[in-house]
């Protein structure tokens, strides 16, 4: 009988760019978690529906899908994946700089950038 459960490591349904990871990882380094990874995800709410989710977690999940991008381990819930498929993570350094999200999926998104609908 074949096993119907699905892997746990796919292919990258998800990006995140070099200036994204490193600042994931000196972020990292400052939070100071031994085994904590990041956990990229959705949430109801926002003004466009839905809101981005980025946080370092320890607690994994049968139901994650997990990405690798030069040593930085990110985990994706399988709902959450629905949402966030083909997304690209970024990092723009300086005065009014931070995380983004570009997602192919979202239909209109908020002047922030950290909510979307679909």
């Amino acid at each position: 009988m074949a096993n119907l459960t699905p892997p746990t490591s796919v292919p990258n349904l998800i990006s995140v760019t070099p200036a994204a990871v490193t600042e994931l990882k000196r972020l990292m380094t400052l939070e100071d978690q031994p085994g904590a990874f990041l956990r990229i995800g959705v949430t109801s709410g926002g003004c466009s529906g839905l809101s981005y989710v980025m946080k370092f977690d320890t607690q994994r999940s049968e139901l994650d899908r997990q990405f690798d991008f030069d040593g930085l381990e990110v985990r994706v819930d399988l709902k959450a994946l629905l949402h966030l498929a083909g997304t690209s993570i970024d990092y723009k350094g300086g005065l009014q700089g931070g995380f983004a999200f570009s997602n192919p999926k979202a239909k209109r998104s908020c002047g922030c950038g950290s909510s979307f609908s679909n």
